[in-house]
C-alpha cells in the first residue's frame, strides 16, 4: 500500500461513507454539519459587553453611545482629538452622523488614487456585523462602509456599530448574515504585525488606530 493510499483512506474515514450519486449532495448528507453555534449562554447585554472586552483586548478603542442623537457629538470629539485633517466619508454614510463635525470631507470616488487617499487622516464608516466572541468587525462594502481601500489606507478608522442589532455572538451567526459574494473585510483591532522577536508594529497594512463606537438604539 502506497503513502497515497494511506492518506486517502484516512480522508475517507474522516468524511464517512458518502452514498453514491452526486458528489456534492453526497458529502452534504454524509458529513455532520452540526457545529456549535456559540460558546455558552449570554444575555444581549452580556454579548455586547463581551464584544467591547474583546475589541479592547485587540487594542481597539471602544466608546459607548446611548443613542444616535449623541453620536454626532462623539464623532466630532474623536475627530477633533486628531487635529485639523481630511476625513474620508463613504457615499451612504448617514449624514446626521457628521452633522456636528466640520472637517474637510473627502468623498470616496473611483478616480481617487492611493496617493490621494494617503493624504486623508481619518475615515468614518458603519459596519455589516460585529462578532462578540472574537472581537471582530466585518465590513461588506455597503454604502455606509464604502470600498475596501478607504478603510485600509487612512491611519485612523472610526467604525460605528449599532447595538444590539448588528452584534452576534459567534462567527457562524455572522456568516448567516453576510453575502459571500460581497467584498468582506474582517477586522480584529488595528492593523499590526510582529517580527521574529515579537516586536509589535501597528499600522502596517491598515489603520494604526481603530475606534469603535457602540451606539444603542435602532
Amino acid at each position: 500500500m502506497s503513502s497515497r493510499d494511506i492518506i486517502l483512506g484516512r480522508v475517507r474515514r474522516a468524511l464517512g461513507e458518502a452514498p453514491r450519486g452526486d458528489a456534492q449532495a453526497s458529502y452534504e448528507t454524509a458529513v455532520d454539519r452540526g457545529y456549535r453555534r456559540e460558546h455558552g449562554s449570554r444575555t444581549t447585554e452580556e454579548t455586547v459587553d463581551l464584544l467591547a472586552e474583546n475589541l479592547a483586548d485587540y487594542r481597539a478603542i471602544v466608546h459607548r453611545c446611548q443613542d444616535e442623537e449623541e453620536l454626532p457629538y462623539l464623532i466630532t470629539r474623536l475627530l477633533a482629538a486628531r487635529g485639523p485633517q481630511y476625513v474620508l466619508v463613504p457615499p451612504g454614510l448617514p449624514p446626521e452622523w457628521m452633522s456636528a463635525a466640520d472637517p474637510t470631507r473627502v468623498h470616496d470616488r473611483a478616480v481617487s488614487t492611493t496617493h490621494d487617499l494617503d493624504k486623508v487622516g481619518s475615515v468614518v464608516t458603519g459596519c455589516a456585523v460585529a462578532v462578540a466572541e472574537t472581537g471582530t468587525i466585518v465590513l461588506d462594502g455597503s454604502p455606509d462602509q464604502g470600498r475596501r481601500r478607504i478603510t485600509l489606507i487612512p491611519d485612523h478608522h472610526i467604525c460605528v456599530v449599532r447595538v444590539p442589532d448588528q452584534v452576534v455572538s459567534s462567527v457562524p451567526q455572522a456568516l448567516e448574515r453576510l453575502d459571500p459574494t460581497r467584498p468582506l473585510t474582517w477586522i480584529s483591532g488595528p492593523s499590526a504585525t510582529s517580527d521574529i522577536e515579537l516586536d509589535r508594529v501597528e499600522g502596517v497594512h491598515g489603520p494604526r488606530t481603530l475606534e469603535v463606537v457602540l451606539v444603542s438604539g435602532e
